[in-house]
């Protein structure tokens, strides 16, 4: 009798976990072969457990998974095994938020068991670029991102054209991301269609790197209309992080 050959392990990032039991985790997994899925961690709050030190936000693991737990049927994988693969510095500070605002993206918007390669690298890469102080490229790696988050979902419109007519930018003009109309022409204050072409050579291209650069001369406009977007296909889900970013923010402004 032939043997089973051995499963290979899942690159993988925690988004997300919380107790349950006294000795053990469910996480939120996002695994580059798998999508997102949910694992149970057994014994994984025990203090000589191998899993607790490795079961960290924002750091890679290789992971095992076994057979789901009593019903077969159920979403709930068990984690057989997790070891280290690498990962940015412990984010800290207004990183930590930035972080854990891109996890609960991820959470919301991406169904389970549904693989996006291209969006877990662009994850990786994003992390070491948010790690730092708060500045132009670090914002622009989140508009980079949620770009790439919104392509790989199918939601994001042909940038570099007018969407009702198929027309091509000008370069000179100012568009608007609208949820329902997508590319349409915009205020003063909207994306230079220059920026938006860019943007689609880098996304076509599969080149972070030059969606990244191509988000730094609009950032204000971006964040305006990306935002609008994520929010309109979340629909009245609400994102914790980007409130508690906000409450900091009030509490650290000089008092008038």
């Amino acid at each position: 009798m032939s043997r089973r050959p051995a499963a290979a392990p899942l690159q993988a990032y925690v988004l997300h976990r919380h107790d349950w039991s006294e000795t053990s985790l469910i996480l939120e997994l996002f695994t580059r072969e798998r999508g997102r899925v949910v694992v149970a961690a057994k014994g994984a709050k025990r203090p000589y457990s191998q899993l607790r030190p490795v079961l960290l936000p924002f750091q890679r693991v290789n992971v095992l998974l076994g057979r789901t737990p009593g019903d077969e049927s159920s979403e709930v994988h068990t984690l057989r095994s997790a070891e280290w693969a690498g990962g940015v510095p412990v984010l800290a500070g207004g990183a930590l938020f930035r972080g854990f605002y891109l996890n609960e993206l991820l959470i919301k918007l991406l169904a389970r068991q549904d693989p996006h390669e291209a969006l877990f690298d662009a994850y990786a890469q994003t992390l070491p670029a948010i790690a730092g102080a708060e500045n132009a490229a670090s914002t622009a790696a989140l508009r980079a991102f949620e770009l790439v988050l919104l392509r790989e979902t199918g939601v994001l419109p042909e940038l570099d054209r007018l969407t009702a007519t198929l027309s091509e930018l000008d370069p000179e003009g100012r568009y608007g991301l609208n949820a329902e109309g997508g590319v349409v022409p915009g205020a003063d204050d909207a994306v230079p269609g220059l920026v938006l072409q860019a943007l689609q050579a880098g996304l076509e291209a599969g080149d972070l790197g030059a969606v990244h650069a191509a988000c730094l001369p609009a950032l204000p406009a971006l964040r305006t209309q990306l935002r609008a977007l994520l929010q309109y296909h979340l629909g009245h889900a609400v994102l914790r992080t980007r409130q508690v970013m906000l409450e900091v923010q009030r509490l650290m402004e000089p008092a008038r």
